[in-house]
């Protein structure tokens, strides 16, 4: 018969509370024994000592009242001269077994140490045997006469009948382990009843699973690990559907600008000579979208970009002209003044990439500049490196947007712009390209005051 995990534990956990119980008992009862019960019955002789001393010292105490107001703070006495003159203050005790012997023992001068040797009781609760033989005596000296004083704790005035609160100890102990082991045991195995239904949500491509273990041991190890993985299969799975609308974007982008210029050729206005320069752009845009096709295998993970060794000399200010040709009628369908001020600039580098650092910095800054607008764009020829500055006069962003702009499909809350989308790859890409390249880009925004964002490239 297969036994579960959840069995053992309880099987186990069981057998150890009651061989535990058993031996915890053995040693209380011992410790009572070796230690406790000489101390205690040290400690109540001290008592009555003082009890004692206090009476001798002060003649004109009223010793009724004195000990009556003593036995209320919690203690049964016992007051006799051995000659027939007895007083019980307190409760009563259950048995009044003490010994004639005994209390001449006292009579004469010596200690009375019964709750030290009090011999019928093995166990530890000999200590709450309410008999007036289980008390410490002392003498005492009043009027010149003899007396034996006897006191103990009166437990039930302080406990209310211990003995039986004691044993309730004992026996809820006991119930209140074995609920709580059970719950213990419980809880050891929701986090892998748990971890089995997450595993199965996985097999079924359910990634977003949030697994409540908060726990240091291993099972907390092992839960922790789990939800690591399943966060990293839904990264991954966000991304792989991200890729599909990021293809989209990058497919969309000359099939718009093909669509644009083949409506200015359409106008009746157009003249033959810019219809003949709007086909040329379409032709390049149509060269642009099998070129595309061809780099979709690069696409499918940035992190291909760096394993990309084919270097060429590079024009940049050719690309960036390129670049705003493509762009053209955006720029005229909204208005946007373009102030361009470029060196002749050339670098090793990887042409299709460096391709893609301008056209994402232009389509960014035409799609967050509002119509009327203004784009500036300087490309410096330094001694060390090529300097590229894009400014527009665009939302902005602020600094949260900033913080993330780079990071893959992330998208900044454009509420105040709702026609503005995108699948946040773009600056991604632009900066991997940078950094592959052993650039640098930098930025500069503020809501409601545009955006400029700096490129350095090494020559």
């Amino acid at each position: 018969m297969k036994i579960s995990l959840y069995s053992k534990f309880v099987f186990y956990t069981i057998g150890a509370f009651v061989i535990s119980f058993f031996l915890a008992f053995l040693l209380v009862n011992t410790f009572y024994h070796q230690y406790l019960k000489e101390k205690n019955d040290a400690k109540n002789i001290t008592i009555a000592h003082d009890i004692a001393a206090y009476i001798e010292m002060h003649p004109d105490t009223d010793v009724s009242d004195y000990l009556s107001s003593i036995a209320d703070t919690g203690y049964k006495i016992y007051l006799t001269d051995g000659k027939g003159q007895a007083d019980f203050f307190g409760k009563e005790f259950r048995e009044e077994n003490l010994s004639k012997k005994s209390i001449d023992q006292v009579l004469e001068g010596n200690m009375y140490h019964g709750m030290r040797d009090l011999p019928k009781e093995t166990f530890v609760t000999g200590f709450f045997s309410d008999e007036l033989a289980n008390t410490a005596g002392v003498p005492l000296l009043i009027d010149d006469e003899n007396y034996a004083l006897f006191i103990r704790p009166d437990i039930k005035f302080l406990f209310q009948e211990v003995h039986y609160i004691l044993g309730g100890i004992f026996v809820g102990m006991a119930i209140i382990s074995i609920i709580f082991m059970l719950f213990v045991a419980r809880n050891l195995i929701r986090p892998l009843s748990q971890l089995t239904k997450a595993t199965k949500q996985v097999g079924e491509e359910e990634f977003a699973i949030d697994l409540p273990v908060n726990r240091v041991d291993e099972i907390g190890q092992l839960a922790n690990s789990f939800q690591t993985m399943t966060n990293q299969l839904e990264k991954s799975d966000q991304m792989r559907k991200q890729f599909i609308n990021d293809v989209s974007h990058d497919f969309q982008s000359p099939l718009q600008n093909i669509k644009g210029y083949a409506a200015l050729i359409e106008e009746p206005e157009t003249d033959e000579a810019d219809r003949t320069y709007y086909g040329q752009i379409i032709q390049t845009e149509t060269n642009r979208l099998s070129s595309l096709t061809k780099q979709l295998l690069l696409l499918t993970s940035l992190d291909s970009l760096t394993e990309h060794n084919e270097m060429n000399v590079v024009a940049i200010d050719r690309q960036i002209k390129t670049a705003l040709q493509g762009v053209r009628w955006q720029i005229e369908e909204k208005n946007i003044a373009v102030s361009l001020e470029i060196d002749e600039v050339e670098i090793k580098g990887h042409e299709g990439f460096l391709e893609k650092i301008w056209e994402n910095m232009l389509s960014n800054a035409i799609k967050y500049t509002d119509p009327g607008g203004m784009i500036d764009i300087q490309l410096s020829n330094e001694a060390e490196e090529i300097r590229f500055v894009i400014k527009d006069t665009g939302i902005g962003m602020d600094s949260e947007t900033i913080t993330h702009v780079f990071d893959r499909f992330y998208r900044a809350d454009t509420a105040r712009h709702t026609a503005i989308e995108g699948t946040g790859l773009g600056l991604a890409i632009v900066k991997e390209v940078i950094e592959l390249h052993g650039g640098q880009i930098s930025i500069e925004s503020h809501p409601d005051e545009g955006t400029t964002f700096t490129i350095t490239l090494p020559k």
